[in-house]
């Protein structure tokens, strides 16, 4: 009778939990329509389980990326992507809360950062769910909001200098919006691989490029790039202006421009004997790992402008899209455990 007793117990203790986790919630910003900033709201959603292969993350800080407000406004939903109601985001940091059965590189208690797939989203939450191959441990010397501020930009310029551009010590790089989110960790990964860099920012945004130790820092709003720099190896393309098109005379024969807003005009590119690429960014645990050893050699440091509660992710929204931000601007989901 014992035995049958302790059987039911742990049965009922089994099922007890299961519900549990089924009718668990969380605070999120959700998204039931698309359009403006407004239609984000701070309510209570389903907590997340993870599937055999995912991680389930306690979300410490998320990073605003201009990408979350094209998701926002529909966008992308003329690609597949209408899953709402959604919680968009797809830079977080955290505490690993629960592993699926076959996810094994993590451990409940890591703390993590993550590039989460723009396909899935799940950022602006307390809960979120991550792949391994999305994740990596957080760097030990900074801080979650900082490493929120890391994945999808640092990302971005990581694959457009190194796996897209074959940026090489003794090159020339030319970033356009120097002081932005992925431009500013554009410039200290290549001065990191030993290459010059050249960069244009505002005025108001010199002293970041100052302080990021350019090579050559060139205010856009007073002085026309294209007078100034010639014969460069790689241009980076971070901005949605008249930038790209001034760009293909100063890039030497068999150099290459990446852009990661609009597309290169291939048959200007002919006519320079350069290369031109348009490159989307994608979640890569590997080039978070080498991220992370960037940060802890102190070689990078994220910047990040502002720090907000999840609940005003409206006003980092209406921020992002001038188009003007400094560095990045982070959401802070939860307290940072001691």
């Amino acid at each position: 009778m014992k035995r049958t007793f302790v059987c039911c117990v742990g049965l009922t203790i089994t099922v007890i939990a299961a519900a549990q986790a089924a009718n668990a919630v969380m605070k999120a910003m959700v998204v039931h329509e698309f359009g403006g900033p407004e239609v984000m709201k701070y309510e209570d959603a389903p907590r997340p389980e993870p599937k055999d292969d995912e991680i389930l993350v306690r979300v410490m800080a998320a990073a605003v990326n201009p990408v979350d407000s094209y998701v926002r406004q529909g966008m992308f939903a003329k690609r597949g992507m209408d899953n709402r109601p959604a919680i968009i985001g797809y830079d977080i940091s955290g505490v690993v809360e629960k592993t699926g059965a076959n996810a094994k590189k993590f451990k409940a208690g890591d703390k993590v950062y993550s590039y989460l797939s723009v396909m899935r989203g799940g950022g602006y939450a307390e809960f979120a769910i991550a792949k391994e191959s999305e994740t990596a441990l957080k760097p030990k010397n900074i801080n979650f909001e900082e490493a929120a501020a890391v994945p999808l930009a640092a990302t971005t310029a990581w694959q457009s200098l190194v796996d897209e551009a074959k940026l090489n010590a003794g090159q020339t790089v030319l970033v356009h919006g120097g002081s932005g989110g992925v431009g500013s960790f554009a410039i200290q990964i290549a001065k990191a691989r030993g290459a010059k860099v050249i960069a244009t920012a505002s005025t108001a945004h010199q002293d970041l490029l100052k302080q990021l130790q350019v090579d050559q820092a060139i205010d856009y709003t007073t002085t026309k790039f294209e007078d100034m720099v010639k014969d460069v190896d790689v241009v980076l393309n971070c901005v949605r202006a008249e930038a790209l098109a001034r760009s293909y005379g100063v890039v030497k024969k068999g150099g290459i421009i990446v852009s990661i807003t609009d597309e290169p005009d291939q048959t200007e590119c002919a006519k320079h004997g350069i290369r031109g690429s348009r490159l989307g960014a994608h979640p890569d645990a590997n080039v978070l790992e080498e991220l992370t050893k960037l940060i802890e050699a102190g070689k990078m440091k994220p910047i990040v402008s502002q720090t907000l509660p999840l609940a005003d992710a409206s006003k980092a929204h209406q921020q992002i899209e001038t188009h003007h931000t400094l560095g990045k601007i982070v959401l802070k989901v939860k307290e940072a455990p001691n």
